[in-house]
């Protein structure tokens, strides 16, 4: 069961739960006690009272983790998620074993397990780093960055981009570094620069693998996305647009970096922003 819905249904039965009791068996036990106090005196029933008042073990756990999980709900639906990057599909911007943080309030507030927008804010602009649920498998989160937009007409020859109809500069930038059990290690560097995008990213070119020709026009309410580890990426050259409903938030920063396979934390990851990480020299 996906996590948010769990979130949600815990949050609902605690707050539930306590709500009922102080509603309900709260003024009853509290009637009981005293009509109990007066037959046994005022002593003894002040006594029995401070044994007796207790609030059921579940009622108790119930008022105890409610306000904790409605904060994590409230902050995990509507502001901040954390990611972790699990494939290369975004390097050298974001690395394997990056945990990130996702701003869900970015492109509008969107109710919980539903994904009903409820108050739109803003849109995705080109170079957004996005993570969205994967159209095939909306259970299954993706994150790229957005290089076309509704109406735009994007153009992929091999190892080149145009947007309707200009090319996206690409300027070369040597070779991506990293020890020989990388096997990005030695691929093409280069430094993309998308229209209306004040940062430009690094991207990563792989010129033994050739990746063919095409051309899209992105339809209103869908977004057209693309790693930057531009050769080794499953994005919308092979399945489509992203529809607008989909999206989760925008990418805004690394928050930690682990991972056992490359020999565990990186301390100089943390804190990086995202454009930050899309231009640093890895």
């Amino acid at each position: 069961m996906d996590f948010e819905l769990l979130l949600v249904i815990a949050t609902f039965a605690t707050g539930l739960i306590w709500l009922v009791d102080r509603l309900v068996f709260r003024p009853r036990r509290r009637n009981r006690l005293a009509a109990e106090a007066s037959q046994l005196g005022e002593e003894a029933g002040i006594a029995a009272r401070a044994g007796s008042d207790k609030e059921p073990l579940l009622v108790d756990y119930a008022r105890s983790f409610f306000p904790i999980l409605l904060v994590v709900l409230v902050i995990r639906s509507f502001l901040f998620e954390p990611f972790r990057i699990p494939s290369g599909s975004m390097m050298p911007t974001l690395l394997v074993g990056d945990f990130i943080l996702v701003n869900k309030f970015e492109y509008g507030l969107r109710l919980p397990v539903v994904n009903t927008k409820i108050v739109p804010i803003s849109a995705p602009e080109r170079g957004d780093v996005v993570v969205f649920r994967y159209p095939r498998q909306p259970e299954v989160d993706y994150i790229k960055r957005v290089v076309g937009l509704p109406g735009d007409t994007v153009r992929v020859d091999e190892q080149r981009v145009w947007i309707n109809g200009e090319e996206v500069p690409l300027e070369i930038d040597g070779r991506y570094p990293g020890d020989a059990n990388l096997k990005e290690a030695g691929l093409t560097l280069g430094m993309e620069a998308l229209p209306g995008d004040d940062e430009p990213h690094h991207v990563l070119i792989d010129p033994d693998r050739r990746l063919g020709v095409g051309e899209w026009t992105v339809p209103e309410g869908h977004y057209f996305v693309m790693g930057d580890n531009r050769n080794h990426s499953n994005d919308s050259r092979f399945w489509g647009f992203v529809p607008e409903s989909n999206l989760v938030g925008k990418a805004v920063m690394i928050w930690l970096h682990w991972n056992w396979q490359d020999g565990g934390f990186d301390t100089g990851r943390i804190g990086l922003s995202i454009d930050e990480a899309g231009t640093v020299e890895q």
